[in-house]
């Protein structure tokens, strides 16, 4: 562990592999504006080690032991910890950068890549900006597509008609009066917006229906 530089961005390494991870580390520290402070060979002793120090940055392995990337991403996010997230990873499936940039990493890149643009995507990472490999991106946009999809039911018509009911406070009699429909056929349509959505309770259907832009 090296004692930072205040004029310099703070990072610390974790990856199982210890000659990648001193590559990746003596090339940083070469840049003359990184300073290694820490480095960890497992996620359990990244995710202590980032919590401890809060480092500007943490560049981490995809697929480590004791806790992977992800893992400790979460961990770093669920804590309010402002520690910015670069993963490197032997895998470019478009599915695996979009669940890391959902997690809220800040950068997605494969071990391959030059030591040079790990460094500036490390800036880059630094002054607020989001990097993932130009490969992927057609497919990720096609996976933010998938999963906008995925989240956003298709309603009948009915189903529409009366998920806006719920929204405006009306009682299962008020909505089949309005409708035109007995109270049971109103209650089968709420039954499977219900299943569609993944809740159990009127309230839970408004605000799931807010969330995936079923209402306004």
């Amino acid at each position: 562990m090296t004692t930072p530089n205040p004029a310099r961005i703070t990072v610390v390494i974790a990856d199982d592999h210890p000659l990648f991870r001193e590559g990746i580390s003596r090339a940083l520290q070469l840049s003359g504006t990184i300073d290694v402070i820490a480095e960890a060979e497992n996620g359990r002793d990244a995710l202590d080690i980032i919590r401890r120090e809060q480092p500007d940055i943490a560049v981490l392995d995809l697929r480590m032991p004791e806790l992977d990337g992800i893992a400790v991403l979460h961990a770093l996010t669920r804590d309010n910890i402002p520690t910015r997230v670069l993963l490197l990873s032997a895998f470019t499936e478009s599915a695996s950068v979009y669940q890391a940039i959902e997690e809220g990493a800040a950068g997605y890149l494969t071990k391959d890549t030059k030591r040079s643009e790990i460094i500036s995507a490390i800036h880059t990472i630094h002054h607020g900006q989001t990097v993932v490999p130009p490969d992927v991106t057609t497919g990720l946009a096609e996976q933010i597509r998938k999963r906008r999809t995925q989240s956003a039911p298709t309603l009948t018509a009915r189903e529409q008609q009366v998920l806006q009911a719920i929204a405006r406070g009306l009682s299962t009699p008020q909505i089949a009066q309005e409708l035109f429909l007995g109270a049971s056929t109103v209650k089968t349509h709420t039954q499977h917006l219900y299943e569609k959505l993944n809740v159990t309770d009127r309230a839970q259907a408004v605000a799931e229906a807010m969330r995936r832009g079923l209402l306004e």
